[in-house]
């Protein structure tokens, strides 16, 4: 069995990306209440604040800060995914090895993860979370995404509501410091 390192680091930062098994379903913003519900849950049983977030169709990115001594992010996203996926219809297709072991195949089992480092990275990661509707061509300006914390952002003054402006996709797509 693979190992997967985590950096749990009690009272950290972290950044995370989590997807669907089927990359192609608009579950997340389809049933966003019913993932709000999931989040709202987790969160009162195991505190944790979200710094920001985006829920896309089909993946999020979202940046928490753990409280005082508590690292255990695993067991949050656990209930989160878990949670959502019991209040969704059964519809999906379910692989063999799923199926034995009596899983849903809602969410891909693992997610990324990034340990916040600094003040630099965090207001990095949290324009990445914020940019990404943009990113993925879903809209041509930030403000215009709905399941953001961008709109929070504006409000506290921290953002402008045209921030990022309207990007435009030239014939390569924009650009977003990713890797190439």
């Amino acid at each position: 069995m693979t190992s997967y390192r985590r950096n749990f680091v009690p009272g950290g930062t972290f950044f995370f990306t989590v997807n669907l098994v089927e990359r192609k379903l608009s579950l997340l913003t389809t049933h966003i209440e019913l993932l709000r519900a999931a989040f709202r849950e987790t969160r009162q049983r195991h505190p944790f604040t979200i710094d920001a977030i985006v829920v896309l169709p089909d993946h999020l990115h979202t940046v928490w800060s753990m409280p005082e001594g508590h690292a255990d992010f695993a067991t949050r996203w656990r209930l989160i995914k878990s949670t959502f996926s019991r209040n969704l219809a059964r519809v999906e297709r379910i692989s063999a090895s799923r199926a034995g072991r009596g899983e849903r195949s809602v969410w891909q089992r693992r997610y990324w993860e990034h340990t916040i480092r600094n003040e630099t990275d965090l207001a990095r990661h949290i324009d990445y979370v914020h940019i990404n509707p943009v990113k993925h061509g879903l809209v041509g300006r930030v403000s215009d995404w709905a399941p953001s914390s961008f709109h929070r952002f504006v409000k506290l003054g921290i953002y402008p509501a045209d921030w990022a402006g309207v990007v435009s996709r030239d014939e390569d797509g924009p650009q977003f410091g990713e890797r190439t």
